[in-house]
């Protein structure tokens, strides 16, 4: 009776790490092909799209999405740019990334495909958020501002200016992840982004991190902070377990 019990035991984690493991998929839009990295628990399940930082997908998003996917969480690691953009090095990705971020409707467009693929796939279109890292970070911020069809947006160290004057009532719930000594991002940016905030109506949070410079949760990274790297990210599940399920 034990030895079937374990056979079961075996069998069950076995299964449950093949559905955490990540699947690279390709879809395509009117100007590429994208290859995004996909772990569906179940059909329906609470789902979590990432949005990568500006060289595109990386192994701090895949550590992230391996984490969620532990939790239960659907999870999408979206390849913004496409075959067409891929930046080679630091220089092109800040030309492509710019580009976005100048023009948010059409960085809300590549999240609106990769999300429509996501749904297709068993993302629960009703009950999905978004977090994204840096370049993400900013792309999570534009899609609460387009009032995009998540439940919650989380942006981590991201940037936070707003392209345009207008000024919409903010529905998905918002958190950000910023670090205290982000030299990328000034004092005036961070006034504006709250008056924002209070603006939109929004339910928002906005958590410092002391002693944490712009990429700070990067492994790769000179200034990663491993202490408040942890705490962030507990921070962002207990968001995520808060607007999810």
């Amino acid at each position: 009776m034990r030895n079937h019990l374990l056979i079961i035991s075996l069998i069950a984690s076995t299964f449950s790490s093949m559905a955490q493991e990540l699947k690279k998929i390709r879809y395509t839009d009117e100007l590429a092909t994208h290859e995004a990295e996909v772990s569906i628990q179940k059909q329906n399940a609470p789902s979590v799209l990432i949005l990568p930082a500006w060289m595109g997908i990386d192994d701090e998003a895949r550590t992230a999405a391996k984490d969620l996917a532990k939790e239960g969480y659907n999870v999408f690691i979206t390849d913004v740019y496409g075959n067409t953009d891929t930046p080679k090095d630091m220089e092109a990705a800040k030309k492509i990334s710019s580009f976005y971020k100048e023009n948010p409707d059409k960085y809300r467009h590549k999240i609106e495909i990769a999300v429509n693929e996501f749904i297709k796939l068993g993302a629960n279109k009703n009950n999905t958020a978004v977090i994204g890292y840096c370049f993400g970070g900013t792309g999570s911020l534009e899609a609460a501002r387009g009032n995009m069809n998540f439940k919650g947006v989380v942006s981590i160290h991201g940037s936070l200016k707003k392209v345009d004057a207008t000024y919409n009532t903010i529905k998905p719930k918002v958190l950000v992840i910023h670090p205290a000594e982000d030299a990328s991002v000034s004092k005036q940016d961070i006034d504006l982004f709250m008056d924002e905030m209070r603006k939109g109506k929004a339910d928002w949070q906005f958590f410092y991190y002391g002693n944490s410079k712009h990429t700070f949760t990067n492994p790769q990274s000179k200034d990663y902070n491993a202490l408040m790297t942890e705490r962030a990210w507990k921070h962002v599940k207990l968001f995520l377990d808060e607007v999810l399920k």
